[in-house]
């Protein structure tokens, strides 16, 4: 299938994570210029480029440093000239990993405003400076990654689930403005755990546990979660909007 990407210019926000890297290399295969953003991890993200080839461009891109959004349209837009595909897939833990031993009380005043607006508010700004040159082409596609946890709950991930539940309720509704400007689509993918490079310590500890819960008895690999990121961002994708998809295995 021909998902229609060659030549389209791709933002994929923390592109060196465990799933952004998967993401990135899936939009490139397809033929598409891709960007990719870090925060810090700038060397590992130029590496990835040099792996995916010649038509990448690595920029920087933080959520909680809202100047960085301008800048990076202004550079993407200075590189190709056009922005077709935006995947919001960074993420901020605020520096603290969930922890069902701690109660959501007794997190500081500062570190969960921090999990809610670096989430929530990073994502929707770079969404804003995005949409407007969406719209002169008349064509463009949002897809926002976020977790099996703003449905499910998690014990010690309550700002962060409330951060990616109050997406899904952004991408609905943006939808519906943005479906009347041209060809342009928002959705969320909703990934739950899954194996990547960097996690292993994760599903080896709660790995089994999350298996026996999926419909096909296993984790996804990253890549298996890439892959409908990818078609729900490419022309082949004509009318799937403001939907909240889990990729999940079943979960």
């Amino acid at each position: 299938m021909d998902l229609g990407l060659a030549g389209r210019t791709v933002i994929v926000t923390g592109a060196a994570g465990g799933l952004g890297r998967h993401i990135a290399a899936g939009f490139a295969a397809e033929g598409a210029d891709v960007v990719l953003t870090y925060h810090r991890s700038q060397a590992e993200t130029e590496r990835l480029a040099k792996e995916l080839g010649e038509r990448t461009l690595v920029a920087r891109f933080a959520l909680d440093q809202p100047e960085t959004a301008p800048a990076l349209v202004e550079a993407v837009l200075a590189w190709s000239g056009r922005i077709d595909v935006l995947v919001n897939n960074a993420v901020d833990w605020g520096g603290e990993a969930p922890s069902p031993d701690r109660a959501f009380e007794d997190v500081s005043e500062e570190a969960w405003l921090a999990i809610l607006r670096h989430n929530l508010e990073g994502s929707l700004r770079l969404t804003r400076a995005v949409v407007p040159v969406m719209r002169q082409r008349r064509w463009g596609r949002l897809v926002h990654i976020s977790s099996t946890i703003a449905v499910d709950g998690l014990a010690g991930a309550e700002y962060y689930a409330a951060a990616k539940a109050a997406l899904h309720g952004f991408s609905r509704s943006a939808a519906y403005r943005l479906g009347r400007d041209g060809d342009l689509l928002s959705n969320v993918v909703m990934p739950g755990l899954m194996r990547t490079e960097i996690n292993a310590h994760i599903v080896a500890e709660a790995g089994e546990q999350y298996a026996a819960l999926a419909a096909i008895g296993r984790l996804l690999d990253a890549a298996e979660v890439a892959r409908p990121v990818v078609y729900l961002g490419s022309a082949a994708n004509t009318g799937i909007t403001g939907a909240v998809i889990p990729v999940s295995g079943g979960t």
